[in-house]
């Protein structure tokens, strides 16, 4: 769907720092490219989907072992202390293409915002929108796209 940023990011219209990373015949995985630091990824379906529950039986069934595969590889390339995921699915407030954030979180990070974690965290970043160096994400997704093709 034009004027969807997932849509419009898998589809080549806008520029897509790392490429896409993995695909499925259902699921795209790519690096984020909101502030959310080196190392998020995304996974999303590849039709336009707004609604979790309009997800369809195949695609449910293979989102699980996908997102714990992507975490496994996200957490082997960043060694965090923890992996957080969640669902974002709004733009301008308005019900958008579904996609889950895949965050690796360090204590480090934490640390870097005054001991935040969880939602808080994620929001700090947002509020700082310190936008990420495009040949670290590049060199990210390179990694990522080796891990997750073997």
């Amino acid at each position: 769907m034009e004027g969807c940023l997932a849509c419009d990011l898998a589809e080549g219209r806008i520029d897509l720092p790392g490429g896409r990373i993995f695909e499925t015949d259902l699921w795209i995985v790519e690096h984020c490219v909101g502030p959310l630091g080196i190392g998020t990824l995304v996974v999303k379906p590849k039709r336009h989907v707004v609604h979790l529950w309009e997800l369809r039986e195949n695609e449910s069934n293979a989102l699980g072992p996908l997102l714990a595969r992507v975490a496994a590889v996200v957490a082997d390339l960043t060694k965090p202390e923890q992996i957080y995921l969640a669902l974002w699915s709004h733009s301008g407030g308005v019900p958008g293409h579904i996609h889950f954030v895949i965050q690796p979180v360090t204590r480090a990070r934490m640390e870097e915002y005054g001991q935040l974690y969880g939602p808080q965290l994620q929001v700090a970043m947002f509020e700082r929108e310190e936008p990420l160096e495009r040949a670290q994400v590049e060199s990210f997704a390179g990694s990522a796209r080796t891990a997750l093709a073997d």
